[in-house]
């Protein structure tokens, strides 16, 4: 630790959900009052019973019910100081911000930022919101990104609309499109990928994902955005939200997302980036979802970021 870490202990507490908390996952509600702890802990706290709810023990999925009781265990945890966000990073955010309201915000996330600090990454887009917006108490990601894909990401301000957004996922009632180039020809033919996926972890301790019918089901469908001299830009809409989910998909279909230093081979890496794609091709262009209950459906979107656009329009000056 460093002069400027601290060590937190937390005490044991037994808290009383409320109607704002009714309906979240247990291990939501935990990583809420443990700040800083990691997340392994916590889960092993929940394993070991060291969690009880009503006195009883819970799996990590529970989902809390108005006047339930949590017994949240002791913990200790060492933090660094908190992370200060530049004026740049936040001036770069506030432009990317594509709606917001009293309850939630869409921004087009840039490519290289983590959703949320940890392993190693002082600072994500949760911790720099939450210094630009301290007035909104209770900011809380809807859903992930992962770090090098670049689009729509949503950021609840509280409970009850954090709680009817995983509803619409849950229901498969939120919409996500995402933009994807490969290399060659993707065939007309294939609009479904339907394979299971399985995380794994390598002795390095690199999170690899693989396609395999014992894994857990999940479809992607595709489609041809744009057909371009050696390359393919593409549409993806998963109907399931697995990790890696879409790369892994293009993968098992034979043709991996270029830029992707995980599942696209080398030497296709090395040709994208000789012609100017210097990081993975996934955007998360489009996300429509319905606000409130008797709202309409709406449909957000996010331009392809200049340095993706560039490269396809290199493609498009060969045609």
């Amino acid at each position: 630790m460093t002069p400027e870490d601290k060590t937190i202990a937390y005490p044991v507490r037994f808290l009383d959900v409320d109607a704002d908390d009714a309906g979240q996952r247990v291990d939501n509600f935990l990583f809420r009052h443990l700040k800083g702890v990691p997340k392994s802990r916590i889960y092993r706290a929940l394993k070991k019973g060291e969690v009880r709810i009503n006195k009883g023990r819970v799996k990590a999925d529970y989902r809390l019910k108005e006047r339930d009781i949590v017994r949240v265990p002791p913990v200790k945890v060492d933090v660094k100081k908190k992370a200060f966000v530049g004026d740049s990073l936040q001036a770069r955010l506030e432009r990317a911000i594509i709606f917001e309201n009293n309850d939630l915000l869409i921004v087009n996330k840039p490519s290289g930022l983590a959703v949320h600090g940890g392993s190693g990454i002082s600072v994500g887009l949760i911790e720099a919101l939450r210094q630009m917006r301290p007035d909104c108490r209770r900011l809380e990601l809807a859903h992930r990104l992962d770090r090098d894909t670049s689009g729509c990401t949503v950021v609840v301000k509280n409970a009850k609309t954090l709680r009817y957004l995983h509803q619409q996922l849950r229901e498969r009632t939120m919409d996500k499109t995402y933009l994807c180039l490969v290399k060659g020809r993707w065939p007309r033919r294939r609009t479904l990928v339907d394979i299971g996926l399985e995380k794994n972890v390598l002795k390095s301790g690199e999170r690899m994902v693989t396609a395999t019918p014992e894994g857990k089901p999940s479809k992607t469908r595709f489609s041809i955005v744009n057909a371009l001299p050696g390359v393919t830009l593409i549409e993806a809409k998963p109907i399931t939200g697995r990790t890696h989910q879409i790369r892994v998909h293009a993968q098992y279909a034979g043709f991996p997302l270029l830029g992707d230093e995980k599942y696209c081979p080398k030497d296709d890496n090395e040709w994208a980036k000789n012609r100017g794609l210097s990081r993975l091709f996934l955007h998360a262009a489009e996300i429509a979802f319905k606000l409130t209950p008797d709202g309409k459906m709406q449909v957000f979107k996010a331009p392809l970021p200049a340095e993706l656009d560039k490269v396809i329009q290199q493609f498009i000056a060969l045609e």
